[in-house]
């Protein structure tokens, strides 16, 4: 079982320092979340809540995804890193491919990209990019990275990007995984039929149950129920090394773990208890990492 951990909601500077943490202690990962921006005017309605608001405040740190972890791929040396999730069809392509491209070469390969269609209308208009084509040029994209990143002269044409041959360097000096988020309908097909797996969000295992089942079928239909597939997700199970074994016997490939977060207070809005200094982090990391990452490698 490989353990991510999440950075949502933490002091932007104190992560670098959590990640060497992560590293020392023998987690696999950080997956990093994403948004541009929180306007004045919210008139998105947010997908995830009754009342269509974020549970998080406007002045919520959300760094910027690959300038972090470049950062945090500098202070350690196993750790991987991913997203949960990252909206790449609300940034230009070429933005994207030299972003992942950079990380790629100076992790020497530690990365993975966490794709979603998004959910905010004023992020894609604040960088000129379609909003209501974003699902079907998100699907062009994947294929469309995967040519921009092998290195040397590349191109892309398709129904929604025209790249004329180019060198655009550097490349990733391994294949960077692809993985998709969502629970749509349309998500699950993305992930099932172009990427290499796919991240939820937080389930009990029997729900989870449910939407492995859901991919697994979708792969069957696109002929793929055989090759190699990531699942990412959260358990609220009570934790422990029994736990993980019955994922891994389900296909849940990764758990995404926080030891240090307080779930009901992070829901609530309240995020106070994740804006210490690094140091606080440090008893939870390892206090789980000998409880349960240790007997589950």
């Amino acid at each position: 079982m490989k353990f991510w951990t999440g950075t949502a909601f933490m002091n932007t500077a104190e992560m670098p320092a959590v990640a060497k943490m992560l590293d020392e202690n023998g987690y696999h990962g950080v997956l990093v979340s994403d948004h541009l921006i929180f306007p004045r005017e919210l008139k998105t309605r947010y997908p995830a809540t009754e009342s269509g608001v974020p549970y998080w405040q406007p002045d919520t740190e959300w760094p910027d995804a690959w300038v972090l972890i470049g950062a945090m791929a500098a202070v350690t040396e196993n750790l991987h890193f991913g997203n949960n999730v990252y909206i790449a069809p609300a940034r230009p392509i070429l933005e994207v491919a030299k972003q992942v491209g950079t990380a790629g070469a100076l992790s020497n390969g530690r990365v993975s990209i966490g794709l979603s269609a998004g959910w905010m209308r004023e992020e894609f208009e604040l960088l000129g990019q379609d909003f209501d084509n974003r699902g079907p040029r998100l699907n062009e994209m994947i294929q469309a990275l995967r040519a921009l990143w092998k290195g040397g002269w590349v191109s892309w044409k398709g129904e929604y990007y025209d790249i004329p041959e180019m060198m655009i360097e550097p490349h990733p000096p391994a294949h960077v995984p692809i993985l998709c988020g969502g629970e749509s309908a349309a998500a699950l097909k993305r992930a099932a039929r172009y990427c290499d797996g796919w991240v939820g969000t937080a389930y009990t295992l029997e729900e989870a149950t449910v939407w492995i089942d859901r991919i697994k079928g979708y792969r069957r239909e696109y002929g793929r129920e055989n090759e190699p597939f990531e699942i990412i997700l959260g358990l609220f199970d009570e934790r422990t090394p029994d736990l993980y074994k019955r994922a891994e016997d389900i296909g849940i490939t990764g758990v995404m773990c926080s030891p240090w977060a307080d779930w009901d207070l992070q829901h609530s809005g309240d995020h106070s208890h994740l804006k210490g200094s690094a140091e606080q982090y440090r008893a939870p990391i390892e206090k789980f990492a000998e409880e349960i990452v240790s007997k589950c490698m």
